[in-house]
């Protein structure tokens, strides 16, 4: 199955051309100028239009029917993003109240609501799924999704475990449906830009990569429930408690529902690294982290992993969110350390350093495309709704996810466990 986000050809840094002709659905033009975000989108929905005339739309009158398990803030937000390119968000899932309401609102007209996931994956007019749920409920929706017959947009990261996402990758493998991966810089023209500087040859052989991700977490969200909550349906597979507001609140601060901070922004950086340095499967994880500083927090929210990979090279990323806040576009940076010239790579800007013995050398080569990161989305979200039309995969398939929910599995068995974790790609587990 080749993949919709598949390239051309080979891009010469500074050239966009190639990229164009491969990916139609990337947003080319957004990052030329800032406030261009309502023309971009606009022409992302003709684009799709056009691609999608007479081609046999799957869905009832040619139009695509997509149902929202999970209707959070991301959900809605990806339910509004969809709506823009002619796509009926016909169905609505939560356990909370407010939240089912409030993603009903953001819906398309007459669209149904669920509280139980599984009613919805009933409705045999649903051609697709969104899931933007806990990372714990992430498995088992993703296997009874593709078992109906459903496709799959599903937000990172892929498991909360290596085994669940073993159990997701077989389980695509035998429905043949397509699944994406919200994992949006896979479409971005920027991080294409950056592949093929990379791919030149220009930093030399690269033995180290490092990157960052800081921002300021004080405290847990308040805990008031405003509605009905379904507590069972919540807590899924994870241990059974007794109904705890804060911890549904703030689900992303305990262990039992995901891998906290660290796992959630690791899981875009890691991709991004095994997409630059073509790799798939790590030899080793190490991963410690500081002392819990959110008041009720179970996880530390400053942490450090170093993964050591076949390809001869050290990834180090650092968790700082008891740091200063920064501008959004320069609160994470990750930076290929080659023997002829370091590459840097932010959100909206990319760089070569060549060596030099200047103090405070300037880039020989760089771009910096201001508001280019939000379109990104809009790129992925189209990206998906081409692949429905065509059956190919999708730009980020359940296979990149995979291999970096290994990576973040074992950095959370090494950062729980107090050990480095080595990886076994045969029998497909943690070694000892």
């Amino acid at each position: 199955m080749k993949s919709c986000g598949e390239r051309a050809g080979k891009l010469e840094y500074g050239i966009l051309e190639d990229v164009r002709r491969s990916r139609p659905d990337l947003d080319t033009g957004a990052a030329r100028k800032h406030n261009t975000t309502v023309t971009n989108q606009t022409r992302g929905r003709r684009s799709f239009l056009a691609l999608a005339g007479g081609a046999g739309l799957l869905g009832a009158n040619d139009r695509i029917r997509i149902g929202v398990l999970g209707a959070g803030g991301r959900g809605r937000y990806l339910a509004g993003l969809l709506k823009r390119y002619e796509v009926e968000v016909a169905a609505v899932c939560d356990v909370y109240e407010p939240n089912l309401k409030s993603g009903l609102a953001a819906a398309s007209p007459g669209a149904q609501g669920h509280v139980d996931y599984r009613r919805l994956l009933e409705d045999k007019s649903i051609d697709a799924v969104v899931i933007a749920t806990p990372d714990h409920l992430h498995a088992q929706m993703m296997i009874d999704a593709v078992a109906a017959g459903k496709d799959v947009y599903l937000e990172k990261p892929l498991a909360s475990n290596i085994e669940d996402g073993f159990r997701m990758l077989d389980a695509v493998r035998r429905s043949n449906r397509v699944v994406a991966l919200g994992t949006q810089r896979r479409s971005h023209e920027l991080y294409h830009e950056a592949k093929a500087v990379l791919d030149s040859g220009v930093a030399g052989n690269i033995r180290l990569v490092t990157a960052y991700w800081l921002n300021h977490w004080s405290s847990l969200r308040a805990a008031t429930l405003r509605g009905k909550l379904d507590w069972e349906l919540f807590q899924g597979p994870a241990p059974r408690r007794e109904m705890d507001p804060v911890r549904y609140f703030n689900w992303l601060h305990f262990w039992e529902y995901s891998g906290g901070i660290m796992i959630g922004q690791a899981a875009h950086i890691v991709d991004g690294i095994h997409w630059m340095m073509n790799s798939k499967y790590p030899l080793a994880v190490t991963c410690a982290g500081g002392q819990v500083n959110v008041p009720g927090a179970e996880i530390p929210e400053t942490s450090s992993m170093i993964v050591e990979y076949p390809e001869n090279y050290l990834f180090v990323f650092t968790l700082g969110y008891q740091a200063m806040r920064y501008p959004f576009a320069e609160d994470q940076l990750q930076q290929f350390h080659g023997a002829k010239a370091r590459f840097d790579l932010g959100r909206e800007r990319w760089a070569v350093y060549p060596q030099s013995e200047e103090p405070n050398p300037a880039p020989s080569r760089e771009r910096r495309r201001p508001g280019s990161f939000e379109p990104a989305s809009h790129a992925h979200v189209r990206n998906f709704l081409e692949c429905l039309r065509t059956r190919k995969e999708s730009a980020a398939t359940v296979e990149m996810g995979q291999s970096t929910n290994i990576v973040l599995g074992m950095a959370v068995a090494s950062l729980r466990g107090g050990r480095r974790m080595e990886w076994d790609a045969t029998a497909r587990r943690i070694k000892g």
